[in-house]
């Protein structure tokens, strides 16, 4: 069973119909003591992170998530949940959760063809190997849409990244926990093997 964390951030019933599409059984949580009882968590979200990071803190489920963490409980960050797992986003200037340090940054195009948000189809490109990554999931498209990026201070935790612009990480990582900027959830085929292997990962890299 995959708990989804529902803290009123946008795609949770997008993630659960893929859950459900790939045959693994998934349940939101709505309050930390819940959460709390997750063998493993999904932690989706679309929007805005100071309203997203004032939610969790109101529900308890910012420490919840840390103690999952630290407890090793396997953790997938989707979009904005791949953003705030970092310390900071200059989006409302937020602190975040501090599960890796690092911040996270809007999109600056430097042409007026590249528009912000950043929405549709990209290349990524693999950094190195990850459980819930496959070899021909390099060069292979994914769907995107958001307006910032996380920016991870070590460069160990980055497992892919993207060009939009210029280059940045779109699949981080450490131990238990595992994000990716874009939606495996809306990537057809090739998105949602990540939610597939997701279900049968032990939190080891």
């Amino acid at each position: 069973m995959i708990t989804i964390v529902d803290y009123d951030a946008g795609n949770l019933r997008s993630v659960k119909r893929a859950c459900d599409a790939v045959g693994v059984d998934s349940a939101f949580a709505r309050d930390a003591a819940t959460l709390l009882q997750a063998k493993k968590v999904i932690f989706p979200g679309v929007g805005a992170a100071k309203a997203a990071m004032e939610t969790l803190n109101r529900l308890g489920m910012a420490d919840a998530l840390r103690t999952l963490v630290e407890r090793g409980v396997p953790v997938l960050g989707i979009c904005l949940g791949a953003q705030l797992i970092l310390e900071h986003s200059e989006e409302g200037d937020t602190a975040c959760l501090g599960l890796l340090k690092g911040e996270v940054r809007r999109f600056r195009p430097s042409t007026p063809e590249l528009k912000v948000p950043h929405m549709g189809w990209n290349a990524v490109q693999l950094a190195k190997p990850h459980p819930l990554l496959e070899q021909r999931q390099n060069n292979a498209e994914f769907y995107f849409v958001h307006s910032y990026y996380p920016a991870p201070s070590d460069a160990a935790v980055v497992y892919a990244t993207s060009e939009y612009g210029s280059n940045f990480c779109c699949a981080l990582g450490r131990d238990n926990l595992f994000a990716t900027q874009f939606h495996p959830e809306k990537s057809a085929a090739i998105g949602l093997s990540i939610l597939k292997k997701f279900a049968s990962w032990d939190g080891s890299c």
